[in-house]
């Protein structure tokens, strides 16, 4: 992972395409949240100071190759202008990324100055890396940088096939900042290292509990995935969510993990998936007709004990349903006690949707070591695997 980095290419008077991730919310056309924006200035921002032009590309939602107003980047080029406060080009989809608009509008940057392209996902030929499209791109390019973390684990056209065809290439100081520091998760964590997973599904964290399990010295599991490792022990799990197909998976996982994997003692829970639904705690067995929504009192005391002991954390994915404020609290704990270990030294870091909505809801997000920018990037970076957008990036 020793890639070039922005800092070591020459950017005056060179057109910069620089691959940003822009995949915001955006709703009637207002961006709900600019965290990705924001994540971006450094590079941009360096790139214009340097007196290059900066052309930028990202995609946004999925709107299945064909040009969709919904998923417009005008919205997002609009707010990078005021974040700015420097003139930022936007250039409309007119069927190529090359024609003679775009071509023109490229052409006409001055030094210092920024475009957005059009939604790269408009284009049929992003998501299946087409070299054609991705021979488009480079063609606006003296140089290539990609600084779209969260994209780094897909092969397409403006992350993977771009990044063969222009002669100088490396990465952001966004995408610097993640490989840095998920590095230290896998090469000589300091000890105490502590690992929290959350979410839905076993099956979503397999590889990632496999290749960590040598590291770590605990395993905190929560959410719905820690009711699939009960049943596959025998527990009693009630209506909880249980994947039935993964249970051979968990019951190997936890032998193999010799102890390291922690699982819930107590849980809140209630007879039905709403926020006003009568809840209970429940130690033990879960009754029948009542479903597992979020980690115990008991539990979140041991959790956050461990947590606030160690010197490496890494948390990804909610301990219950975040969403639902009555059953958000085992997650919120989480956030908590992160923040304590950070303040004691400890490193700490954070991945996933709502891990990362967690640490910004209390207030925390600034004071976390690192909040990562991608999910499912983080997480298939965790489970040793290669990512395309970064290794054909070149060598450092």
């Amino acid at each position: 992972m020793q890639k070039r980095t922005l800092d070591q290419m020459a950017v005056r008077g060179r057109r910069v395409l620089v691959r940003v991730d822009f995949n915001v919310p955006i709703a009637d056309g207002a961006i709900g949240d600019d965290t990705r924006i924001r994540a971006a200035l450094p590079t941009i921002r360096a790139i214009l100071a340097g007196g290059g032009k900066a052309i930028l590309t990202s995609h946004l939602g999925r709107p299945k190759g064909v040009a969709n107003p919904a998923f417009t980047l005008r919205p997002a080029a609009d707010r990078l202008r005021e974040l700015l406060e420097a003139p930022v080009h936007f250039v409309e989809h007119t069927g190529g990324p090359v024609d003679p608009a775009h071509r023109r509008a490229v052409d006409a940057l001055g030094d210092g100055e920024a475009i957005v392209l059009e939604n790269t996902r408009f284009h049929p030929g992003e998501t299946k890396n087409d070299p054609a499209l991705a021979t488009e791109l480079a063609s606006f390019a003296d140089l290539y940088v990609n600084d779209a973390f969260g994209t780094c684990h897909r092969a397409h056209a403006s992350t993977e096939g771009v990044a063969r065809q222009v002669a100088e290439t490396g990465m952001g100081f966004l995408l610097a900042r993640e490989i840095a520091y998920l590095s230290r998760l896998l090469d000589k964590p300091a000890k105490p290292y502590v690992a929290a997973l959350g979410g839905a599904k076993v099956s979503d964290k397999i590889g990632v509990i496999e290749n960590l399990l040598d590291r770590v010295d605990a395993l905190l599991v929560g959410g719905a995935m820690s009711y699939t490792f009960l049943k596959a022990l025998g527990r009693q799990t009630g209506a909880s969510r249980v994947e039935e197909d993964r249970l051979g998976d968990a019951r190997t996982l936890y032998r193999k993990a010799d102890g390291k994997i922690r699982l819930p003692i107590d849980h809140v829970t209630a007879p039905a998936f709403d926020n006003e639904a009568p809840r209970q705690i429940v130690s033990g067995a879960i009754p029948e007709g009542e479903m597992g929504l979020d980690i115990g009192p008991e539990t979140v005391a041991t959790y956050a004990q461990a947590i606030r002991e160690a010197r490496t954390i890494v948390w990804n994915g909610p301990m219950g349903v975040f969403e639902m404020p009555n059953f958000a609290r085992g997650t919120l704990a989480m956030a908590e006690a992160l923040d304590e270990a950070t303040r004691r030294g400890g490193l700490t870091i954070v991945g996933g949707g709502d891990s990362v909505a967690a640490v910004s809801q209390a207030g925390y997000a600034e004071r976390i070591s690192h909040v990562s920018t991608g999910g499912g990037a983080m997480l298939e970076f965790l489970e040793g695997k290669t990512l395309p957008g970064v290794a054909a990036l070149q060598d450092a």
